[in-house]
């Protein structure tokens, strides 16, 4: 099995085509460090922000900006943050998982098992989800920047290339 996965990898590419969406119906460009945090990460990891938006919790604003990228021939993954909780206006796993054509359940039930470990139990009210949509790579994790740098350091940059390489086939 692991040399399949190594297989994979090293077929992957090489740079990811990436936007980045921040859900919130309070943050703006200057305040919103988690959708900074994820578009430092990727370019970093040698990928490359193809757009970036900041949308309201409204779930046809949220759906539409995912279309909107998922459609653009040269995007290769759309990676949200926020409103993955339960609070009312909490809406992006819905619009999300309305989409989603293959879900990726480990991705939620790892980040839940990561995010427990630092910080305990309260870990079960994200809902974080990942899968793949139109042949795109689609990941909604939690708003905050600590939940956005585990997400991204632990989970979808090392696996991020393989994710897409593997929605191409």
């Amino acid at each position: 099995m692991s040399g399949s996965h190594e297989q994979h990898r090293s077929a992957a590419p090489r740079t990811v085509r990436c936007a980045v969406v921040t859900v919130s119906d309070t943050r703006t460009v200057e305040t919103d460090a988690s959708g900074a945090l994820i578009r430092e990460r990727l370019e970093r990891a040698g990928h490359r922000v193809i757009g970036y938006a900041i949308v309201p919790d409204e779930a046809h604003e949220i759906g539409s900006v995912v279309d909107r990228f998922v459609d653009r021939p040269d995007c290769d993954a759309v990676l949200l943050n926020g409103g993955t909780g339960i609070a009312r206006r909490d809406v992006t796993y819905e619009v999300v998982a309305s989409r989603l054509e293959k879900r990726l359940d480990g991705f939620g039930e790892l980040f839940r098992w990561l995010s427990y470990r630092e910080i305990g139990s309260a870990a079960m009210l994200s809902r974080a989800l990942a899968g793949v949509y139109r042949g795109k790579i689609v990941v909604a994790m939690p708003g905050s920047p600590g939940a956005v740098r585990l997400a991204m350091d632990e989970l979808v940059l090392p696996e991020l290339a393989h994710l897409v390489y593997e929605a191409r086939k």
